[in-house]
């Protein structure tokens, strides 16, 4: 496996990384953190920075408070999935960092709404925009696209993790280094996306990547749905779900509770703000240009799958989109698309870009090869 499953890159471009981990959950997590040993440190050194400043969480804190809520956490973590906490310390371990830095490497954007239930502020967050398109109008196989958008210094670090665990299906995973995974198809044929919101008040609980793994390792999507709902979450996420049948869901999942809607006929567009009622009464602040640009990408994702049927090649372009859609670092929140990922389960494929997808070209990856 290797070359075979990369599209070529467009001259100039940069390819995505690809590790395979495989064996036991030790196996896998020993073998990612040696890997990666260097990158994983100088990683995890600039999300506890970054959740220390304030920048993220909208409340300052010192470094010895962030960690100690981190380990605080890991009760949570090995409660909801002890093999999956056991590859994080295991990952951990093999480069020299605590498990509490591996959580918040890992789960960097679910710890600072946990940050923030200790104190007061308004979060700097806004990042990507996610999309699950209906078998009706892709060909009878329908899509689940979306940007990775984070700060800036994220994007070196994106990398596609091909999993092949003892006990359940093998995936795809688009992650960072030194997390678990964000965005990924298993070869059951179940898709799992996310973008990020902002809770008001995090829990001392789960963070989003053991949610991410946990699904991909079911065989059903209402599985993979109760993944989600009945996770004891330490923060706010929007998850997207799509299987080979077509049946798909997207949860506004928050420490509080979740909302769910149903894919139907037409797509499911989500941003960096909660759409429903009940969802929004949990949900924190928004500084108005961060506000603005999640309206701005969400109005025009909608305009862009206004149309009756989608293609591949209308969903990287979406991803590519400069008028609102593909984000450029600019200052003062240095939020930009990191990364994008288009998976279409009926045919048990995924499309992964590494960086703005503007600037470079997607890599083909399936299972049957």
């Amino acid at each position: 496996m290797g070359a075979d499953l990369k599209a070529q890159a467009g001259e100039g471009s940069q390819g995505m990384r690809r590790i395979v981990l495989e064996g036991s959950a030790q196996d896998m997590g020993r073998c990612h953190g040696e890997t990666y040993r260097d990158e994983i440190r100088d990683y995890a050194e600039d999300r506890v920075a970054l959740s220390s400043s304030g920048s993220w969480s909208g409340r300052a804190a010192d470094r010895e408070e962030v960690i100690e809520l981190a380990a605080s956490m890991l009760p949570a973590h090995r409660a909801y999935s002890e093999d999956l906490c056991s590859e994080m310390e295991a990952m951990a371990e093999a480069c020299d960092l605590t498990p509490a830095e591996a959580i918040i490497v890992g789960g960097f954007t679910d710890f600072v709404d946990a940050v923030r239930a200790t104190g007061a502020g308004v979060p700097d967050e806004d990042d990507c925009t996610a999309v699950v398109v209906p078998d009706s109008m892709a060909g009878g196989q329908g899509y689940l696209a979306q940007t990775w958008d984070m700060h800036a210094s994220a994007t070196e670090h994106v990398i596609l993790l091909d999993i092949r665990p003892q006990d359940g299906p093998r995936s795809f995973v688009f992650s960072t280094v030194g997390c678990l995974g964000q965005i990924g198809i298993n070869e059951a044929g179940i898709a799992i996306g996310i973008n990020n919101l902002a809770a008001q008040v995090g829990a001392r609980g789960v963070t989003w990547p053991l949610v991410i793994r946990k699904a991909l390792l079911q065989t059903d999507i209402e599985a993979a749905l109760r993944c989600i709902t009945e996770a004891p979450l330490a923060g706010a996420h929007h998850y997207l779900l799509l299987d080979g049948e077509g049946r798909g869901f997207d949860v506004e999942a928050m420490p509080q509770g979740c909302a769910v809607r149903v894919l139907g006929e037409e797509p499911l567009i989500h941003t960096n703000h909660c759409l429903d009622p009940g969802s929004q009464i949990h949900e924190a602040a928004k500084p108005p240009a961060l506000m603005a640009s999640s309206q701005a990408r969400l109005d025009r994702a909608k305009e862009l799958l206004d149309r009756s049927q989608i293609e591949l090649a209308d969903l990287m372009a979406l991803t590519r989109d400069p008028q609102a859609i593909c984000q450029v670092s600019k200052p003062p929140y240095h939020i930009e698309s990191s990364g994008a990922a288009i998976m279409r389960p009926g045919t048990r494929e995924m499309w992964a870009v590494w960086g703005l997808p503007s600037e470079n070209e997607y890599d083909h990856f399936k299972f049957s090869q």
